[in-house]
């Protein structure tokens, strides 16, 4: 029986709809949270080689930027839930060829076909998503929605490594991705079994049909004529230059630098993923008491600190919990930035705003992530990881220097008439 989508008062535990939508996401995150550990292994199980693993990054992250300078079109042109359901099964698909083609022996190339359609995909999912939420709860309780949202992924990201490692170490990590690839099943069956409430257009009576550049650029106008969007979008993109290739530096740290095996990279990253889970606890009640600037701002001072200890600590626990605190200020700041943009722009241009900020935030991150693998063969992950560090510490100071300092303060919020815009 398909549920319909409505909202009331009542706390979100008790709203079905988005329950549904939680649970059928919380589980696709656990498999999710299997790829983000099997993909390196399996590229430093067969090349031995961290550039290799930053050149399939970047290539994955190339087809994600390029998706989205479009997804957010088709996103509000088509059905959100229909499209959502439509890119589970592709990746349902393709993510199960890769432990059938591993059968006979190691598939590099086929990583390099696979990965960037489904990252691709997945920007066009994550797109959806973030235009959904808005259509499941009331624009008061976003913030809140999304803290929910990203706990419960924390949380399965937490148990997946763990399992990911035990599951590579003992049948080989492209086992570990047949897991992702049920994964996509059940977040299919969640969507199917939920409406989202009907879209408010109040403001566009009609939304006019035009070529796809122009639909896009209808929302990158809106982005940067925003001027807490837009600084926000400056910002964000040289971040993502700096940090995109972490993960790899991380896995290549914790095998080559600290001796650590499969098992132990599973370990480091599940444990660290705590901090994502602390991070979405703390942003609603961090971001009501002290506003979107302050909260934005400490994060990345926060991940700034965090990554260059990385670099500095020489034992495997001082390295896990710095990643866990630096995963803390990326929840943080990543659900702040998305729930501001879901709470000030209009339904009929959610998805196409979401789609020219991430083709921007993301634009970087490709080539961000080939410069700091192939630093980290270079010069050693330690030594990247604190210059990395020291450049989201600039990041923080950049924000200071905009209106995302004064931007939703407690005080404006209160003196405001709408709350949305007061942001």
């Amino acid at each position: 029986m398909v549920r319909d989508a409505r909202t009331t008062d009542r706390s979100l535990w008790r709203d079905r709809a988005f329950g549904t939508y939680w649970f059928a996401q919380s589980l696709s995150a656990a498999g999710d949270a299997f790829a983000f550990l099997a993909v390196p292994l399996l590229v430093l199980h067969a090349t031995g080689s961290v550039a290799q693993m930053g050149l399939l990054t970047a290539v994955a992250g190339a087809a994600a930027v390029g998706a989205g300078v479009f997804g957010g079109v088709l996103v509000d042109r088509y059905d959100r839930r229909t499209l959502m359901i439509v890119v589970d099964l592709v990746r349902l698909v393709l993510y199960g060829l890769i432990p059938l083609a591993w059968l006979a022996g190691p598939q590099v190339w086929l990583l390099f076909v696979v990965l960037p359609i489904c990252e691709a995909a997945g920007m066009l999912f994550q797109i959806a998503a973030v235009a959904a939420v808005p259509t499941l709860v009331d624009r008061d309780r976003i913030t809140e929605a999304n803290g929910r949202l990203q706990a419960t992924f924390a949380l399965a990201a937490v148990g997946g490594p763990l399992l990911a490692g035990v599951v590579s170490a003992r049948l080989g990590p492209s086992s570990a991705l047949a897991v992702n690839a049920a994964s996509f099943a059940l977040s299919a069956a969640g969507l199917s079994l939920i409406r989202f409430r009907p879209r408010d257009d109040a403001g566009a009576a009609v939304v006019r049909r035009e070529k796809p550049l122009a639909e896009f650029l209808a929302g990158a106008r809106f982005l940067w004529r925003e001027p807490v969007l837009g600084a926000l979008t400056v910002l964000l993109s040289v971040f993502i230059f700096l940090t995109y290739g972490f993960t790899d530096v991380l896995v290549y740290h914790v095998k080559h630098d600290l001796g650590g095996t499969d098992g132990t990279v599973g370990t480091v990253l599940g444990l660290a993923a705590l901090g994502t889970v602390a991070g979405a606890l703390l942003v609603a009640p961090l971001r009501r008491r002290r506003g979107f600037g302050t909260a934005w701002i400490g994060a990345q001072l926060v991940c700034g600190l965090a990554l260059a200890g990385v670099g500095l600590a020489g034992s495997i626990p001082a390295v896990t919990v710095l990643t866990a605190v630096y995963l803390c200020g990326v929840s943080v700041g990543g659900i702040s930035s998305m729930s501001l943009r879901q709470e000030i722009t209009p339904d009929h241009l959610l998805g196409r705003v979401t789609s020219a900020f991430w083709s921007t935030h993301y634009s970087l991150g490709p080539a961000g992530a080939a410069v700091l693998t192939w630093a980290a063969g270079r010069y050693g992950a330690a030594a990247v990881t604190v210059v990395a560090g020291a450049g989201c510490l600039l990041v923080a100071l950049g924000g200071l220097c905009t209106p995302i300092r004064s931007a939703g303060s407690p005080r404006a919020t209160r003196n405001a008439e709408p709350a949305p815009a007061a942001i």
